[in-house]
């Protein structure tokens, strides 16, 4: 897998009928390892290990619906209200971070409503703070905190 811009860690992997699978911290059980998956869980890593997020406010590819369709966020962290906080849009490394991944992210966005959203392909992160009052995003230098209880 591609090296990323995101802090290693002693992921678990393990090979069934020639697929390699990568163990979900998360959800507690081994996923294909796809070049998203790869991304996917780095970021959780950093979410938890580096920024103290709990990993019981985090959801992966929870259900969203958008303009009728039925689509899938990749991680949603919660705040300890249970509101929505944060979402993550990962790519895989070899996807740029462009205009249209930043306007994927933000339609989902609408229906979620968190006031934090961030989109990686592993390489390169970008996180934007909303305003929904003024509809303007905010380029963020990091990612937010989140209050410990």
């Amino acid at each position: 897998m591609t090296p990323l811009n995101l802090p290693s860690y002693d992921y678990k992997t393990k090979e069934i009928d020639g697929k390699t699978y990568i163990h979900d911290a998360i959800r507690k059980k081994y996923l294909v390892l796809t070049p998203e998956e790869w991304v996917r869980q780095h970021f959780i890593h950093l979410l938890v290990t580096h920024y103290g997020y709990a990993k019981s406010l985090i959801r992966l590819e929870g259900g969203l619906a958008y303009n009728r369709l039925q689509k899938r966020s990749d991680i949603v962290v919660f705040d300890r209200d249970g509101k929505p906080f944060l979402l993550v849009e990962c790519k895989a490394p070899e996807v740029k971070i462009n205009q249209s991944v930043i306007e994927q992210a933000s339609r989902y966005n609408l229906t979620l409503r968190c006031p934090f959203v961030v989109v990686t392909n592993g390489l390169n992160t970008f996180c934007f703070e909303i305003d929904f009052e003024t509809e303007k995003f905010i380029q963020l230098k990091d990612l937010p905190t989140i209050e410990r209880s």
